[in-house]
């Protein structure tokens, strides 16, 4: 898992916009990962081509205005990569309990 997507599930925890995703996607990160629109509606694609989100509504008077939730497919994915990534961190500080 990328950490674009990564991010991307975790602003999808509650029904977001793209703008919104790209906004709090920079707030956790504190500014280091700024989504560009082009990486953050293919990475959607993807993600609804896999199931792990869903479109949840779309305002029909703005093709800008589409809200995404992550569904328990995406959970499940998400809940694997935390586990890869906790195994990386404990991995990590076994060499640094070496140096």
């Amino acid at each position: 898992m990328t950490e674009a997507i990564y991010y991307i599930l975790l602003a999808l925890r509650h029904a977001n916009h793209g703008y919104g995703i790209i906004q709090e996607v920079a707030e956790m990160t504190g500014g280091r990962v700024n989504l560009g629109p082009g990486t953050l509606y293919g990475a959607i694609n993807s993600l609804l081509e896999r199931g792990w989100i869903v479109l949840l509504r779309a305002d029909p008077a703005s093709r800008k205005k589409k809200e995404y939730v992550i569904t328990d497919a995406g959970r499940q994915a998400f809940a694997s990569e935390l586990r890869r990534l906790g195994e990386l961190l404990e991995n990590g500080r076994k060499m640094e309990e070496e140096i």
